[in-house]
């Protein structure tokens, strides 16, 4: 048989590389398809097996605790912060984590940890539960066993916050702290049952809900319409400023508690917006110039305070969405693969301003 001409030759490679760039667009356009199928756990909910629960009396179900917690010294700081983090697992093979997930505990460890629990290590003892956390997936897909599988993650958490309190609180003054909707319903429910009980509320400094939607007319607690205010509740959802504009979309797709403890969208209801910058609920514009300083901690020791980059961004609250401009360090942008950059970014853009805020609440607190 004889060789193919040169002809020949070359319209097979004009094929051969149309056919390998229409494989690629193929792969680029359903690559986010593809990947929330492989994420799939692929069972239904109600006959899922979620993996043993965590159990609050030991250490090892604690992500972040002090050396002695039930005995705090008057080196450390005068509070005590209860801290929820987010979604750090993927999914594929459950709906909700083990709590001794390996790949999930790193990503605390070295990125949630150090950028969204480091503002408040200055400002009180750190106690962050490991929980059976909702994974990854169930935040891409708006199916009833996703909402399940989040109602159920947030259990553990609740009871989490009781054993803190009795065993661990000894009457001092602290903060709630949640990061992202896998951290910041489970903080919301603690909230509300701070504010049905009103000891408590009285030693509460903040609630801090960041990267997140909650609803404006019926808050667990009061909003933070001022600086040094306490007991009050900030929370703030982010979109920058020239993207496309999908506010509508982050406020449609958003879920908040109801009155029977099972979770819906916002739907027409109002949205919470906190300024970091100005340390209120407002619709006022904060400029660049009074940014405290963003952070990406990225990596660094725990407790190790990160060098602050001031003046990065400015921000304002526009249909209850916190509008930001772009950060203008390369160390602020989102990194890593596809399932990362639909996680927290492993940097904060509010880290010393809500250092600041929170000290100046726990002042105000101690004041009184």
């Amino acid at each position: 048989m004889s060789e193919p001409g040169p002809r020949r030759r070359r319209w097979l490679a004009f094929i051969l590389v149309g056919a390998v760039l229409l494989l690629g667009v193929g792969v680029a356009v359903f690559w986010g398809d593809l990947m929330r199928t492989a994420l799939d756990p692929k069972v239904p909910f109600q006959t899922y097996r979620p993996p043993p629960a965590p159990n609050y009396a030991k250490r090892a179900s604690w992500a972040l605790m002090p050396l002695q917690p039930e005995a705090p010294t008057a080196q450390e700081p005068a509070a005590d912060v209860f801290f929820v983090g987010p979604t750090t697992y993927d999914g594929g093979r459950h709906w909700n984590a083990p709590i001794d997930d390996g790949k999930a505990d790193r990503l605390f460890r070295t990125s949630i940890a150090p950028n969204h629990a480091g503002p408040f290590v200055r400002v009180g003892r750190i106690f962050a539960p490991r929980y059976r956390q909702a994974s990854l997936y169930s935040l891409l897909t708006l199916r009833e066993d996703a909402r399940e599988a989040r109602a159920f993650a947030y259990g553990d958490v609740a009871r989490a916050f009781r054993v803190y309190v009795q065993d661990y609180n000894q009457d001092r003054p602290f903060l709630i702290v949640g990061v992202e909707q896998g951290g910041t319903l489970a903080a919301r429910l603690v909230a509300e049952d701070v504010a049905r009980d009103p000891v408590l509320r009285s030693r509460l400094v903040a609630a801090y809900l960041a990267d997140t939607v909650t609803p404006a007319d019926a808050p667990a607690l009061p909003a933070c319409a001022e600086p040094g205010q306490t007991g009050c509740l900030a929370a703030w959802a982010v979109q920058f400023d020239g993207e496309f504009d999908n506010a509508q979309m982050l406020l449609d797709r958003a879920l908040v508690w109801t009155a029977q403890g099972t979770l819906e969208n916002l739907g027409s209801r109002p949205s919470l917006c906190f300024n970091p910058i100005l340390g209120a609920v407002t619709d006022k514009q904060a400029p660049a110039r009074l940014h405290l300083g963003a952070a990406n901690a990225t990596g660094l020791e725990w407790g190790a305070r990160p060098a602050f980059m001031a003046r990065q961004v400015s921000a304002r609250c526009v249909g209850g969405v916190l509008r930001i401009s772009h950060p203008k360090s390369a160390s602020l942008q989102p990194t890593g693969s596809w399932a990362d950059r639909r996680k927290v970014a492993g940097y904060n853009l509010f880290y010393a301003d809500l250092e600041a805020d929170a000290q100046a609440r726990l002042a105000s607190l101690l004041a009184r």
